[in-house]
């Protein structure tokens, strides 16, 4: 009876719920379109190009033979391209908002183009595909809208300012979208990693590293220097995201709305 009773508690009911992931080839989105799939939820992938969505797909069906899947082939930066994930795609239970890029940039080298780079992509992206999903959750009663934003956001980083910025957008519009739900079991709350190690995650070392160095030895500055207030002193997993991104997409966690939750490795020195 106790092992029944804690295989109820595990589960999250994301059983037949349809997830949308955006940028879910690799790093964050993908870990999250596993666990999504893992649950039970039919998910879809998008990816800029069909080459990285089998990729994701082979990864996912070889973890759960009985994942349901399907595949938008997008890039995030071109409005007309995401027009038409939303005519293939017209309506879904879960939204993640998790495309996103980056770069380390003094900011005076930071053009307008860039700015503008940035925000069509990790703050308009959500946004127009929010701007339509939304309305139907508010109608039915129950959706989950999970913006990937970033501790950075709080916390903005000198070395990505334009980064930043957009991750701080995502936040204002996530808690905006929070507060049209009154009376509904809809959610729509951020999630806030802290540095993970994701895809980009190599370069971005590179980058900062220079010559001479060992990954870990930039691994370890990058803590040291512009990280000194992680209590994890490494890297996160994206698995580790994927946790608790599964866990507000639930019926679970209808009780946690308009919430920045932050999955951060102890960056952010707040107790808020």
């Amino acid at each position: 009876m106790e092992v029944h009773f804690l295989a109820l508690l595990m589960d999250l009911q994301l059983t037949d719920k349809l997830a949308l992931v955006t940028g879910s080839t690799a790093g964050i989105g993908l870990a999250i379109a596993r666990r999504l799939a893992a649950e039970g939820a039919e998910v879809i992938l998008t990816g800029r190009t069909e080459a990285r969505l089998n990729e994701a797909r082979t990864t996912i069906l070889q973890e759960t033979p009985t994942a349901r899947l399907r595949g938008v082939a997008v890039d995030f930066g071109r409005a007309e391209q995401v027009q038409r994930l939303l005519d293939e795609v017209p309506a879904v239970d879960i939204l993640v908002n998790n495309v996103g890029i980056f770069e380390p940039k003094p900011f005076t080298e930071i053009s307008d183009a860039d700015w503008l780079r940035f925000f069509e992509v990790n703050v308009l992206s959500g946004v127009r595909l929010s701007r339509q999903y939304f309305p139907l959750m508010l109608e039915k009663k129950w959706g989950r809208i999970l913006f990937i934003s970033s501790e950075s956001g709080l916390q903005i980083p000198q070395e990505m300012i334009h980064y930043g910025t957009t991750k701080t957008a995502q936040l204002a519009v996530a808690r905006g979208l929070a507060e049209l739900t009154t009376g509904t079991e809809v959610t729509v709350n951020s999630v806030l990693p802290g540095p993970t190690a994701s895809e980009g995650v190599e370069e971005f070392l590179k980058q900062l590293a220079g010559d001479g160095k060992t990954r870990a030895e930039a691994e370890h500055d990058f803590f040291r220097d512009a990280r000194p207030s992680s209590l994890l002193k490494r890297f996160i997993t994206p698995e580790e995201i994927a946790n608790m991104v599964a866990y507000l997409a639930s019926p679970l966690a209808v009780a946690t709305n308009g919430a920045s939750v932050r999955v951060d490795g102890g960056v952010i020195r707040s107790i808020g």
